[in-house]
């Protein structure tokens, strides 16, 4: 009985010996890559998921490496899973029913509109609806964050990864902009600090440059801006869901394996949910989930530095004029519709 136990222990330490050789290099390359990401944004205030895109890039090489490539394949994936889980760590009951029923409403309107605004103004352009929902679901709910869940959850191939990694640059691109723009436009509109906060928290991409944007003007409007910021997170969890379901249902519609009788709901929104549930009934201490929720924000970084790697920078410039205009004209629709929303309201 101890001859068997202690062979089955050696077994155990045998395969965590050899999942650590083949994971750790390519993870220590994206996290590496990730920490002088944010040690530049730190220094010269650029966005970090940006800093992690271009520092991912120029390591292209070591994607062609057979002792990293495995390492990074799990950046990209499985922590990008595990990093958007911990989101629901960000937002709770209490702050969306801060905002209110009527604005509220309106934020999930616009999100839902900008989606298929996307959709149509892509099919438009010759893109596919895939794409459009990608693009339009990064500008309508948190930006790089919900280009690559979304990304994670639609057809697997190579068009995919460099749609999501352009996504993620145009709309990380767009919110730093907006970071420096919007509130300009709220001071010459005369918007009153609730208006402000809901202009921001509503339309700027990325929680970073929301953050950002809401907090120079002052407290009053960044307390608000998160919170209807972190509104357009939680939409992240039945919206990527609704678009598994719909491929899953077009893959059964044209014959293909992929598609199952049963509906397959990835675990990382499951994930997503059960804090956001747990973290509303205060049953994670402060002390718990705020070092959890701060834990987010690296592990989307660490992916996004991976896919950096992974991918070929002649692919991202030879997407064309075409997807950009796509990705500016839902930012301009959205920006729109709230604006629209609070001059009529006036």
């Amino acid at each position: 009985m101890a001859a068997e136990t202690n062979n089955r222990a050696i077994s155990m330490l045998q395969r965590i010996e050899n999942t650590r050789k083949r994971y750790f290099p390519g993870v220590c390359v994206a996290v590496t890559i990730g920490i002088a990401a944010s040690f530049l944004s730190l220094q010269y205030g650029a966005p970090a998921m940006l800093m992690a895109l271009l520092l991912g890039l120029a390591f292209n090489f070591l994607s062609q490496e057979s002792v990293c490539l495995p390492g990074l394949e799990f950046s990209a994936k499985t922590v990008l899973r595990i990093g958007v889980a911990m989101l629901g760590l960000r937002i709770s009951f209490s702050d969306v029913l801060t905002l209110g029923w009527s604005p509220l409403l309106m934020v999930c309107s616009s999100v839902l509109l900008t989606i298929g605004f996307g959709v149509i103004m892509a099919r438009m352009l010759g893109f596919s609806s895939a794409f459009g929902t990608l693009t339009g679901g990064a500008v309508a709910i948190c930006g790089a964050s919900a280009a690559m869940a979304i990304g994670s959850v639609l057809d697997q191939n190579e068009q995919t990864k460099r749609n999501t990694l352009f996504t993620v640059i145009s709309v990380t691109t767009l919110s730093t902009l907006a970071m420096i723009l919007y509130p300009m436009i709220s001071t010459s509109l005369d918007l009153t600090p609730q208006e402000a906060g809901l202009f921001i928290g509503a339309t700027i991409h990325d929680v970073a440059q929301v953050v950002g944007a809401g907090y120079s003007m002052s407290n009053e409007v960044g307390d608000l801006a998160t919170f209807v910021k972190l509104l357009r997170v939680a939409m992240l969890v039945p919206i990527v869901m609704t678009i598994g379901i719909l491929i899953q249902r077009a893959a059964r519609q044209r014959g293909e394996s992929g598609g199952g009788e049963g509906v397959a709901i990835p675990g990382f929104l499951l994930g997503f949910v059960a804090l956001f549930i747990l973290n509303s009934l205060g049953w994670i201490p402060t002390a718990v989930s705020q070092p959890l929720a701060g834990s987010s924000s690296w592990l989307l970084l660490t992916a996004i530095a991976a896919l950096g790697v992974r991918t070929q920078l002649k692919d991202i410039l030879s997407v064309g004029w075409k997807p950009v205009l796509l990705v500016v004209l839902e930012t301009l629709f959205i920006a729109g519709l709230i604006i629209a929303y609070i001059l009529l309201g006036q």
